[in-house]
Order: C-alpha cells, then structure tokens, then sequence
C-alpha cells in the first residue's frame, strides 16, 4: 500500500495542527513496515522542511507556485492533488479539509467543530474557508479521523456523519515532555525571569480559551502571592486579551511569554505551582497532558473533550464561574495532599499517550480504507 500525507501545515504552523502533523509523520514512517509513505507539501519560501524522515519518500514542490495551487483548490477545485503528490492508494489530509482529489482513498483528520460551535471566537477568513468546504470534505472522505470520543460526537450531530464513517485516534506526547531535573528547571526560570511563585496557562491566545475569565479568576485571589504566566502564540482576536491584561489591577503580576520554545515548556511546566486551564471548548486539549506528565497539579474546565483526555487526574472546575475558580484554586494551592495526588494520578494519565500508539491507529486506518 502507498499512502500519501500532506504535511504542509508542519511547515505553516508551529502549534496546534503543524506539531500534530510533524509529530504523526516522524513516528508513522518507523512503522510503515511493508507499505510505503510519501510526505507532500509546497516548500513556498525555500527555505526547506522541519523533517528528515530516512524511511518516508519526501516530495517537496518548489518550481510550482504553491500559493496560486492552493487559492485555485479553493475556487476552481482545480488541479487534482494527486497530479502534484503522484499516485497513492490512500491520501491523508491531517488539516481538516480535503483539496481536490481525482484518485484514491481519502483519509481527512477533523480535530474538532469549534468553528460550528463557537462561530463568533474563530478566525473570520478560517471561518468561511471552512464553512464552505467542509461539507465537501465529509462528503468526500472514505474515513475521517479525530481527536477525541467527545469530538465524533460532535460531528455526529453537527455535520450529520454516521459513526462508521469516523475513527477516533487519540494523540500522543512527544518523549522528552518530562520534567528535568531542578537545575534545568531553575535555569530556564531564571531565563524568562520568572523569580516568583506562579500559575501558567500554555496555549494560542484566542477567544474559547477564556484568557479573560482566567485573569478575572487571577484578580481575586486573594493568598496566592505569585504572578500569572501566559505562554502562547498570538491566534486570532486575541486584542482585548492583551488589553485585559493591561488593564488588570494587577497587570503587573500578569506576564505574558509570547511563543515559548518546545524545549523549554516542560521546564515551565514543572516549575508552575498550578497549571490552569479555563477553555470554554477543547477537541483534545494538549497542555494539561503535557502539564501533568511534567508533574504539575492542573485545574480545568469540564469543557469538550478535557474530561475525556484528563481522566478523573484534573481537579475541574466549572469553566463560568471566577468566584468558584477563586476558591478552589485556594484551596488547592494550600492543600500539598490533593497537590501529591494529583501529581501521581496525572503521571499515571499522561502515560497512557503516546505518539507511537498515535501512529499504529492511523496506520491501521489507512489499511482498513485501502481495502
């Protein structure tokens, strides 16, 4: 079986769908064993791919403009994506969309309907690209795989799929997410300057992520002596929450990070005497996992998918409610039995992901569309 992927939000994105993309690839190729997997993509800036992959054929496209191919699948259809990644008998598309597709299996990743759900906090244009295809996309898929239990769910009643139509493949967390040792902790704080006690949020600063409930939840906290820390990329509308932050009475506690390194984030995780997690809709939702595999205590919401994924190693709190987020935090921060609790269970939760286990479901997807 040949099996074609397209990887080119590995090279857009470093978040969210780019390192789950990335992620997949470096550990399927290991596994192909008697298949054989080609990588796709358009390398627009020449400036080359992320990924060196010794058992996987790489088809990098750099005499063709990628752009103009890409604006042309969104409104003419038009070419097929088989004539520029070769011939294939399944093809994975890993970023919601399937682009015009003459021959072959189609296999689609459809992480979540947050865009279905929550219109108003998604990105406008992303909103209307996906609006307009993704009814095209069910259509067209042989097999569509998600994230999360929750999230088939979802699809189920937002886009009308029957369940058979839809596998859902759990993601993984790359090996060095562990916590070092204190040295390399105290190192890394020291180099994003982070000298006092604090709680972290790590993710893209977009609306659903409810950074503006959490720093109305900071405010009234009123026995933690410590700042909070907010580690991510800038998404999409995320200027009112940079100006809440300004505004707080205690913005001079409230620290944003911008994009962390992946290398640094489990020093920051292990450092953090919480991890808090207020998202109002999550499809997996990685940074509580990789919160406690570095043995962090996390506080989540019950949204989406997080009771799911997080198991019964979260302490959860209702995701509407700054008063009730005030006091449990309290009461956890001051409670160093529920904090080593929480640390073992999440240890244990966290192992129960991996990308190699990731990698063997989506192979097996492939084979069950290819025959």
């Amino acid at each position: 079986m040949q099996c074609c992927i397209d990887i080119q939000a590995a090279l857009a994105q470093r978040a969210g769908v780019g390192r789950y993309t990335q992620a997949l690839v470096e550990h399927l190729a290991p596994l192909a064993g008697e298949d054989a997997l080609r990588c796709f993509c358009f390398d627009f800036k020449r400036a080359g791919i992320p990924l060196h992959l010794a058992q996987a054929e790489i088809r990098c496209i750099r005499w063709c403009p990628g752009r103009l191919v890409q604006r042309a699948w969104k409104t003419i259809h038009f070419p097929p994506f088989d004539w520029l990644a070769g011939p294939a008998d399944v093809y994975h598309f890993p970023n919601f969309i399937i682009p015009p597709l003459g021959r072959g299996r189609a296999v689609v990743t459809i992480h979540d309907v947050s865009f279905l759900r929550f219109p108003e906090a998604a990105e406008p244009n992303n909103l209307r690209y996906l609006n307009h295809h993704i009814r095209r996309t069910v259509d067209r898929a042989d097999l569509i795989l998600t994230d999360s239990d929750f999230s088939a769910r979802e699809m189920q009643e937002c886009l009308q799929v029957p369940p058979d139509r839809i596998k859902t493949v759990h993601l993984g967390l790359t090996d060095n997410m562990r916590a070092p040792d204190d040295a390399t902790v105290q190192a890394i704080r020291t180099q994003w300057q982070l000298d006092r006690p604090y709680l972290l949020f790590v993710g893209t600063l977009e609306p659903r992520k409810n950074l503006p409930f959490l720093i109305e939840v900071f405010e009234r906290l009123s026995a933690f002596d410590g700042d909070l820390i907010i580690a991510g990329m800038r998404g999409w509308k995320f200027e009112p929450i940079l100006e809440r932050m300004q505004r707080s009475p205690l913005s001079a506690r409230i620290r944003y990070l911008d994009y962390v390194p992946e290398p640094h984030l489990p020093a920051l995780y292990a450092g953090a005497a919480a991890f808090v997690f207020p998202s109002r809709y999550e499809g997996f939702g990685f940074p509580p996992l990789e919160a406690m595999r570095c043995g962090t205590p996390v506080c989540s919401s019950r949204a989406g998918s997080l009771p799911e994924v997080l198991g019964s190693a979260a302490h959860y709190i209702d995701h509407d409610d700054p008063a009730g987020w005030a006091m449990a935090l309290e009461s956890l921060l001051q409670d160093t039995d529920h904090q080593a609790t929480l640390r073992t269970t999440g240890f244990r939760q966290a192992a129960r992901y991996t990308w190699e286990a990731t990698a063997r479901a989506t192979w097996e997807a492939y084979r069950q569309v290819a025959s």
